[in-house]
């Protein structure tokens, strides 16, 4: 089982992609658009992505608020992701993304890579980290359920 992970932002999303066994997830691409309201290319090529890895479901990034609260972000980001279910037909879950960003910076400065390089990795890395954390919740269900 294959599984997309993405961080969307108002002009990039960043996607992962979890290796054929559907156990780690790995960076893949960050695309970009010029203004936050042109998506077409965007669907397109994430649709071209999930037929590319056969993805069976896609995990989103919600960036909640820190009290638990969905504002104008979060509401934007399921306005993508009921269009992204209708242009993939697959499933789309939500995870929620809190500090994700802030964590991926923190390996790419770990990882001492040079600050004006750090911004062509974040996004991907960021989605990288979302998908790992919804595999982990995943398999903590899949263990209470044996």
């Amino acid at each position: 089982m294959r599984v997309l992970g993405l961080d969307y932002g108002s002009k990039t999303v960043g996607v992962a992609v979890t290796d054929p066994l559907g156990l780690t997830a790995q960076p893949l691409e960050t695309i970009v658009r010029k203004e936050e309201n042109k998506l077409r290319r965007t669907l397109a090529r994430l649709e071209a992505l999930c037929r590319e890895y056969e993805a069976e479901r896609i995990v989103l990034g919600l960036p909640l608020n820190m009290d638990d609260t969905e504002g104008e972000r979060a509401l934007m980001t399921r306005a993508f992701g009921e269009k992204l279910k209708l242009r993939t037909g697959l499933p789309v879950v939500y995870e929620d993304e809190r500090l994700t960003t802030a964590e991926a910076e923190e390996i790419l400065r770990e990882a001492k890579v040079p600050p004006g390089e750090r911004k062509q990795y974040l996004d991907k890395m960021a989605a990288s980290l979302i998908l790992r954390s919804w595999l982990e919740k995943e398999e903590r269900r899949g263990k209470n359920q044996v």
